[in-house]
């Protein structure tokens, strides 16, 4: 097995693009034609597609970064993100024991509602750290990927998956947004 490691039968990861080819001499950018729309989509999914190992390995460090920088309240944000989704979870679920308990008493409903507005108040800001933590990566990225300008290696590689070569998890998902369809058919 080359540099590219087997993540299931048919998908491989794509190897780590060199910092040069990535970030500094070799690289080139570029502001995007933002009246042409389709040109730039172009341009981000290609890069998506060709750096996206350098993109994983990116977000994981900006992730770190923030939590090494904030980890208490890195925690803090990642525990009330779960304990909001999850109760939301179970209180939206229709026929569960909470539904028919907020039927019947409806002022718990109301004190609940209240109490929930003050966790969340007590803990907006490591909420805001965690948020931070996620979505910085996708903004860089997608900053990056907007940006940098194609390159020969990178248009024959990108072909080579759009005809259905290689399948990598970047491809993947934008074959599930339906994106991938629209820029290599």
């Amino acid at each position: 097995m080359d540099k590219t490691k087997l993540i299931s039968n048919d998908l491989e990861l794509p190897p780590l693009r060199s910092l040069d080819d990535f970030l500094l001499e070799s690289a080139r950018f570029q502001l995007p034609n933002l009246k042409d729309l389709e040109k730039w989509g172009n341009r981000v999914v290609n890069n998506l597609l060709y750096y996206q190992t350098n993109y994983l390995f990116m977000s994981v460090i900006i992730f770190l970064i923030v939590g090494l920088l904030h980890p208490v309240k890195m925690l803090v944000g990642m525990l009330a993100m779960m304990a909001i989704l999850g109760t939301f979870a179970y209180v939206t679920m229709e026929g569960s024991v909470i539904h028919h308990f907020k039927k019947q008493y409806p002022v718990v409903g109301v004190l609940f509602i209240i109490f929930a507005g003050c966790f969340i108040t007590y803990t907006l800001g490591s909420l805001l750290v965690f948020l931070l933590g996620i979505l910085l990566p996708f903004c860089v990225t997608f900053v990056h990927a907007s940006l940098r300008l194609r390159n020969i290696k990178n248009k024959i590689v990108n072909k080579i998956e759009g005809i259905g070569l290689k399948r990598t998890p970047m491809g993947v998902f934008l074959g599930h947004l339906g994106m991938e369809e629209e820029f290599f058919s």
